[in-house]
């Protein structure tokens, strides 16, 4: 099992930058893939971006591709969301997510591929 706990929420301007942080616990010695969810209200939860075990491989939304950048360090057991250029219509509680895999290098952007759930970090771009 893995717990998740995201960080770095906040209100910024639009144009604005901020760090997302996703910070795990538990058995982080299994290796496990990430993703970053996220949730508008009365919205349905949407992909973000995606990255492998290894770090090697990531895959993002078209609405944020470009702007946002996943990356992890496994030494930390922590993986992160540079968001850059943020729009309004990037608000929404942030979800980081995991799953143990058999594979360094396999990403998945669907929700049904997801066993852990953090508790979310709420971000608002004001125009």
């Amino acid at each position: 099992q893995v717990q998740l706990v995201e960080s770095g929420g906040g209100l910024v301007q639009a144009g604005g930058s901020l760090r997302l942080s996703c910070a795990a616990s538990g058995r982080t010695s299994i290796k496990y893939r990430v993703g970053w969810f996220r949730q508008a209200p009365e919205e349905e939860r949407d992909f973000v971006a995606a990255i492998s075990w290894c770090g090697g491989n990531t895959r993002y939304a078209d609405s944020v591709n470009g702007r946002f950048t996943i990356s992890r360090d496994n030494a930390k057991n922590t993986v992160y969301l540079q968001m850059n250029s943020l729009k309004p219509e990037d608000t929404a509680v942030y979800y980081c997510a995991a799953s143990y895999s058999g594979s360094s290098s396999y990403i998945g952007i669907f929700l049904s591929e997801y066993t852990y759930w953090g508790q979310g970090t709420q971000v608002t771009v004001s125009s």
